[in-house]
């Protein structure tokens, strides 16, 4: 089961005004813009690939396109800004508190252990060409 609706209706009322429309324009009418958002959310919040996305938020191309362009044209930026007004958070001090990132979370890859990634690789920089040790 996934979970819907993280975009509450407050919010909602806040960014609807803000989204793209295509009205004037030919072509195929836009996906529902609250189901992307919602899609787009689900796929941040689980840190899966883009193809791993439910069909309940539509073709995952599409929601992959939409998250793009909103990155591009500053939909998001726009977003950001109203809900930031409205809550009375500052630009500066406030979100960058919010954002933060504990590092106690962060892990290195298995790769950067420190381990010669291939066996004797290490005596072989101890040792010269001829078979002498360097030292």
């Amino acid at each position: 089961m996934v979970r819907a609706g993280v975009i509450s209706d407050e919010l909602w009322a806040l960014v609807a005004p803000l989204m793209p429309s295509r009205e004037g324009l030919r072509g195929r009418p836009l996906s529902d813009h609250r189901r992307i958002l919602e899609g787009i959310a689900w796929r941040f919040r689980t840190g899966s690939p883009w193809r791993d996305l439910p069909e309940e938020f539509g073709p995952w191309q599409t929601v992959w396109k939409r998250h793009h362009r909103f990155s591009i044209d500053g939909t998001y930026q726009r977003m950001f800004d109203v809900v930031r007004s409205r809550c009375g958070i500052d630009a500066n001090d406030d979100l960058a508190e919010l954002l933060s990132i504990d590092s106690s979370v962060v892990r290195a890859h298995q790769h950067a252990a420190g381990a010669p990634t291939i066996p004797g690789r290490a005596l072989a920089a101890a040792t010269d060409h001829t078979g002498g040790s360097l030292e």
